[in-house]
């Protein structure tokens, strides 16, 4: 794996951490919005900054994934993109200000353990 591939990479589990917190922080600003009518709701998932944003964010992500696929197993790559649901936890809890249980963060725990165990020998 080149540092470049690396690089690419990585991009691609922050690239979706953003678009996640994009996403979430749009759907925040429309809740103090909702009447129940989905028509409206969904005019404003259309027209809202933070849910485009997150579009934009998937976007550059599918390109770099599809680069790193071509110079990665994809069993190796595949299980290393668990990470993402980690960098979704930490940015939840310090973005967002959501609690996180310690069952959580165990999870976390083994989900980085397993990637860990995945990774040797790449």
């Amino acid at each position: 794996m080149t540092t470049l591939t690396l690089l690419m990479f990585a991009a691609t589990i922050a690239l979706d951490v953003v678009g996640q917190m994009c996403f979430k922080l749009g759907l925040n600003a429309l809740e103090a919005f909702d009447d129940g009518s989905a028509a409206l709701f969904w005019r404003g998932v259309a027209t809202s900054p933070p849910i485009w944003a997150g579009v934009l964010a998937y976007t550059l992500e599918l390109g770099l994934w599809i680069a790193v696929l071509s110079s990665m197993r994809l069993s190796v790559v595949f299980p290393l993109a668990s990470l993402g649901y980690c960098g979704v936890l930490f940015a939840s809890r310090y973005v967002l200000g959501e609690p996180i249980t310690w069952r959580r963060w165990s999870g976390v725990a083994m989900i980085t353990a397993g990637v860990a165990l995945v990774s040797v020998g790449m």
